[in-house]
């Protein structure tokens, strides 16, 4: 009976379990309420996990830093080390290692290695706060450790950083972000040089040297040194002829085809040669000799003059002027302007500058081609001036004094023909340009072959901020990246190869003191290049001047000479100096900010993206592409890592 009981049991039980099994309903709900405690602490410990994380990546970084300072120290004993060590830990970390935690750090010094291992206790910040109705899966704290070995035997420490200070660098015109590009590099840059330049500077040194860049480097007092003296050599002027009558003044021009003169009781007639001056808008009329066809008295109308002189077609415009302008009639059929200057060492087709000319005030502070020399005459072509196109009224007759000045490259003031067919004069800055020739990519001594002279306009002009040599003086150097501003175009390839130079110890005598760089011994001297833009190479030079084959952005065709640059393109010069100096043992890290991901032709480097990855020592490693501020920042804080760690044994 008992055993007929126990069988119907059993199959009754097997019936429920298998009924128990089919039934689907309400299984989706009594799966999610038997898991949810498991994925609440899954995901809200990992929330303190990733906190630790952080913390652990902030302690090796304070260690190593710690470790760093204690093995400068001359301290030979255990104690003087932990104190040197623990002091460097506590600033770098103050929210740890308080007198009543049980955070606990240790430095000793073996076998001339400094070694630390420090524990911190990161407070659980979420999980045991949400957790506890079902359960603990952390302790209040979690404990994170590090260890960090430096040997006492390191080496010395010099690092150029190459920064764009241009124009793009200013991105808060309308609808201003938080911080500008240029502060968000500021703030990068000083955080970098707090990494980078130690307290201790003995027995190794830690130094940095700034290159601002835009349309040039500013190098300061050592411009004399790196681009060569100035020519300020005037000849004297003795005579001059050029205008005869009187200067009549021109009310307005109105614009047609062709075009008409209106100027009050002129006097002139038809077949007279005239000239123009201070003519607005219509720029191209200013200093160029025209034929008078006579409408009325207060009229008239211009031919142009073809090569030989001859009288051909109207001259039109499409736009008017209202300004007050100048008109006179001229001596010379020509109109050449006739100067005697004796020893002037004139040719025909040098460009020359005019100053002081009394009588003829008009010409004064303008740029002029001579056309012809003979003796100790000088005839100059005034043809489209643009030191014309802005002149006082002056006069008709030379007076007295005057002086001529050759405007060819290397002297104060350069003459040059423009880009669009005008005659411009720019002055000489402590700005440099490439250096050319055979040396172009050399660190060769200035003495040797200097670098290029700058000539630049006053509305792309020299940056403000200088080169600032090697210094270990880390508040002087966030000092001076503060006072960076930005504006101007950018020549990259001159940045470039000024950070190279400040490392270069054959560039030593441009500098004093702590600036000088040490000799190339990478096992005493790790050297670092760190070059960063947000825009593309737009500024080559030919002669001092910013080239004809320049990009766009580079400042309006009146300010570049008619010739293309010397070196060629700046991506290649770049490239070019990128490989000199990594193969004299310079590390060079790049920083791409905000450059976007377009790249060129296959195969070309012709952007500034390219020229990034090209420069870099390891492009996997060394290049660092930035989008914002955020990713700025951490490149130039995981580059000051590098660097240090460069010196550290784990």
């Amino acid at each position: 009976m008992d055993r007929l009981k126990r069988a119907r049991a059993a199959a009754g039980l097997k019936s429920l379990a298998s009924r128990f099994l089919r039934q689907t309903q309400g299984n989706v709900a009594m799966m999610f309420a038997m898991a949810l405690p498991v994925l609440l602490m899954i995901t809200l410990g990992a929330i303190d996990i990733h906190q630790a994380s952080k913390v652990k990546a902030q302690l090796q970084d304070a260690l190593d830093a710690a470790a760093l300072a204690a093995a400068r120290s001359t301290f030979t004993d255990d104690v003087n080390i932990n104190k040197v060590g623990l002091a460097a830990l506590k600033a770098n970390m103050p929210s740890y290692f308080g007198e009543a935690s049980s955070d606990t750090a240790n430095f000793v010094l073996l076998n001339n290695r400094v070694t630390g291992e420090a524990t911190v206790n990161v407070k659980v910040l979420v999980a045991n706060v949400v957790l506890p109705p079902y359960g603990k899966l952390l302790d209040d704290f979690l404990p994170v450790s590090s260890r960090s070995e430096v040997l006492r035997a390191s080496r010395n420490v010099e690092v150029a950083m190459a920064l764009d200070i241009t124009g793009s660098m200013d991105n808060c015109s309308r609808n201003c972000p938080p911080t500008s590009k240029l502060e968000d590099l500021q703030a990068a840059a000083k955080e970098l040089v707090d990494i980078v330049v130690q307290d201790q500077q003995t027995p190794f040194y830690s130094k940095v040297a700034l290159i601002p860049y835009a349309a040039g480097v500013n190098v300061g007092s050592s411009a004399i040194s790196a681009r060569g003296p100035l020519d300020t050599t005037t000849h004297n002027i003795s005579g001059a002829t050029w205008l005869t009558g009187s200067v009549k003044t021109i009310s307005s021009i109105s614009g047609g085809s062709p075009l008409t003169v209106n100027a009050s009781s002129h006097g002139f007639s038809n077949g007279d040669r005239v000239v123009l001056w201070n003519v607005a808008r219509i720029t191209g009329l200013n200093g160029v000799p025209y034929e008078v066809v006579r409408v009325s008295s207060s009229q008239f109308r211009l031919r142009s003059l073809d090569r030989w002189g001859n009288a051909s077609s109207y001259v039109s415009s499409s736009s008017s002027m209202s300004n007050t302008a100048y008109v006179a009639k001229c001596a010379r059929s020509d109109c050449g302007l006739v100067l005697t200057a004796s020893g002037h060492g004139l040719a025909a087709d040098d460009y020359v500058r005019l100053t002081n000319m009394g009588g003829l005030a008009q010409l004064n502070d303008g740029g002029y081609r001579v056309a012809s020399v003979s003796g100790s005459q000088v005839v100059l072509d005034t043809t489209r001036s643009l030191g014309l196109a802005g002149a006082s009224k002056g006069g008709v007759t030379y007076s007295s004094g005057g002086k001529l000045m050759n405007g060819r490259d290397g002297s104060e003031w350069r003459v040059f023909p423009t880009a669009d067919g005008y005659v411009n004069v720019h002055a000489s800055s402590t700005c440099v340009s490439e250096r050319v020739g055979v040396e172009r990519y050399t660190d060769a001594r200035p003495s040797t072959a200097y670098v290029g002279r700058s000539y630049l306009s006053s509305s792309n002009s020299c940056p403000s901020a200088e080169l600032s040599a090697l210094s270990t003086s880390a508040s002087s150097l966030k000092s001076k990246i503060d006072q960076m501003s930005a504006g101007g175009s950018t020549a990259g390839q001159i940045g470039i190869a000024w950070a190279w130079y400040a490392l270069s110890p054959d560039f030593a005598s441009l500098f004093s003191g702590e600036g000088q760089p040490g000799a190339y011994a990478p096992s005493d001297t790790l050297k670092v290049a760190i070059l960063m833009t947000d825009g593309e190479f737009n500024t080559p030079f030919r002669d001092g001047v910013i080239a004809l084959d320049a990009g766009t952005g580079s400042g309006g065709l009146d300010s570049h000479i008619d010739l293309n640059s010397s070196n060629g393109d700046p991506f290649a010069q770049s490239v070019a100096l990128c490989q000199a100096m990594q193969a004299k043992g310079v590390v060079v890290y790049t920083v791409g900010f905000d450059l976007g991901s377009a790249t060129g032709r296959e195969g070309v480097v012709d952007t500034a993206l390219d020229v990034m990855r090209e420069c870099a020592t390891n492009e996997q490693t060394h290049f660092f592409q930035a989008d914002d501020g955020t990713d700025l920042k951490e490149a130039f804080r995981a580059i000051g890592r590098d660097i240090t760690r460069l010196r550290i044994a784990r």
